[in-house]
């Protein structure tokens, strides 16, 4: 049996360039062989001629969800490049910053996640997949410094080795929308030390602090122990840092604590509380603030008490934080409803 590239060469003029071992290489190490039959005549592209070119050669994915997507993507790229009238400078310098934010990426840094971040194009996406109605506590951003290596922590242990920030104490329960508890329901939790950074941002990191692993009891009651967390800069020392220099932005997110909650047979909620009176609560680089998730503390200074929680002395701050899931049914339809009304919204 001939191989592709003869088939190829055999269906070319004789004195047309040899489809040779490269070729055949490519499409035996498994390149797509493609029908050149059924593809545009790609010769000859204009900034008219383009886009329609593109979406004709995509046409052949067989995913329709795909194709789709593929074709907005191209639409709005090209649409972008010629409203702007793209210079080629600009083009190069726009590959070598996405080249950056690759080579800084490491298994404990993802540059592009906080590149989406300062687009806020996480809280879009976020807020598209994720709609909620009252009482269910609402999404927000997952942020660049979640990891799967948490401990898991009985109710009242320290997410916090000693010495990382003021003490905090937090309880409450997982409910569903009816009030009724969510047992069993798994509890990652995560946030900065006193210092405003992360157990990932210190180049001795040897295991996870500041992060930690809970499980809901049978009436949905979770505690534990932990830091208050304080403002901080998101990186600043890659690309993403340097594209806010130059758009004359700040890079400070406000004080929060990150949760996700993971229940057999609800939606998977990712949160974070934000705190009150913080200097960056309302401009915060990465847009991840709802007014329903910001909370206030209570100071409690009985060292007695503290004592009894775990603490070596007092005082410490203290905050009491339900939580309300909903079902992944539940979820699905407050999609379709909000998708519904946005494109009712966009209707000449």
């Amino acid at each position: 049996m001939s191989s592709a590239a003869d088939q190829i060469n055999q269906s070319t003029p004789r004195n047309a360039p040899k489809v040779g071992k490269a070729v055949k290489t490519a499409l035996e190490q498994g390149a797509q062989n493609i029908d050149l039959s059924k593809l545009p005549n790609l010769t000859d592209m204009s900034p008219e001629s383009i886009t329609q070119n593109v979406h004709a050669i995509n046409s052949l994915c067989e995913d329709p969800r795909q194709k789709f997507v593929f074709e907005k993507l191209v639409t709005h790229l090209h649409d972008f490049a010629r409203e702007v009238s793209l210079t080629t400078d600009e083009w190069m310098n726009a590959i070598q910053f996405l080249t950056k934010v690759g080579q800084i990426c490491s298994p404990i840094r993802q540059e592009f996640i906080l590149l989406s971040d300062a687009l806020g194009l996480s809280a879009l996406v976020d807020s598209m997949n994720h709609p909620t109605k009252p009482p269910a506590t609402e999404a927000t951003v997952l942020g660049p410094f979640f990891t799967e290596d948490a401990a898991d922590l009985s109710h009242g242990d320290s997410i916090a080795s000693e010495g990382k920030g003021e003490y905090m104490y937090c309880e409450g329960r997982v409910l569903d929308v009816d009030g009724k508890p969510v047992a069993n329901c798994t509890i990652e939790t995560w946030e900065t030390d006193d210092e405003g950074l992360y157990d990932t941002q210190y180049s001795d990191r040897s295991h996870p602090d500041c992060r930690g692993r809970l499980h809901t009891d049978e009436n949905g009651y979770y505690a534990y122990r932990l830091v208050k967390p304080t403002p901080y800069p998101i990186p600043f020392d890659g690309p993403v840092g340097q594209m806010l220099k130059s758009l004359n932005r700040h890079v400070f997110r406000p004080a929060h604590l990150h949760m996700m909650f993971v229940a057999e047979g609800y939606e998977t909620l990712i949160t974070a509380l934000y705190f009150k009176g913080d200097p960056y609560l309302t401009s915060d680089a990465v847009f991840g603030v709802k007014s329903s998730l910001v909370v206030d503390t209570e100071l409690i200074e009985d060292d007695a008490r503290a004592k009894q929680l775990g603490f070596k002395h007092g005082p410490f701050h203290y905050l009491k934080k339900d939580y309300v899931l909903m079902t992944k049914d539940q979820a699905e339809e407050e999609k379709k409803k909000s998708l519904a009304n946005y494109y009712k919204s966009i209707q000449p």
